[in-house]
């Protein structure tokens, strides 16, 4: 079993938590900031309440991958998703209010149990997944912004 590794970052955005959590929780909104090439699907109808699932694809030629998540933790401002495939772990997303604002705090825990997609996850994709989760956060700051304005 590889070893746990966690990628965390926040930003500021100036716009109310409840609008900062729309951005998250609604899947036409969510698809506006998440990365092109992934596709997040619901199993069912959509959710974000506990127990609802859904699956992520990741659009690349030939293999595309499939994470499966489970919301296992929800309330005002927070939605944690569990996930299973080829990473094992959870996604935490947590708005907290400032005085103009919100600081919205993602903490991605994972595990790639297969050594051959860890390996290839740490020499090809680590770099560029971490700028990635950067540049989402980026595009839901601005999702948010316009919707606050």
């Amino acid at each position: 079993m590889s070893s746990q590794q966690i990628f965390a970052q926040s930003i500021e955005i100036q716009a109310t938590p409840q609008v900062v959590e729309h951005c998250i929780t609604d899947q036409i909104l969510m698809h506006r900031w998440l990365n092109p090439a992934l596709s997040c699907e619901p199993v069912g109808d959509w959710s974000t309440d506990v127990g609802s699932k859904t699956r992520f694809l990741i659009k690349i030629p030939i293999f595309q991958p499939t994470l499966y998540s489970t919301v296992v933790e929800r309330k005002a401002g927070l939605v944690v998703w569990e996930f299973d495939g080829f990473f094992t772990g959870r996604d935490r997303w947590e708005c907290q209010p400032l005085e103009n604002g919100t600081l919205l705090l993602n903490r991605f825990e994972f595990q790639i149990p297969n050594p051959l997609v860890s390996w290839g996850f740490k020499t090809f994709a680590q770099k560029l997944t971490k700028a990635d989760m950067q540049a989402q956060l980026k595009r839901l700051k601005g999702v948010a912004e316009e919707m606050h304005s």
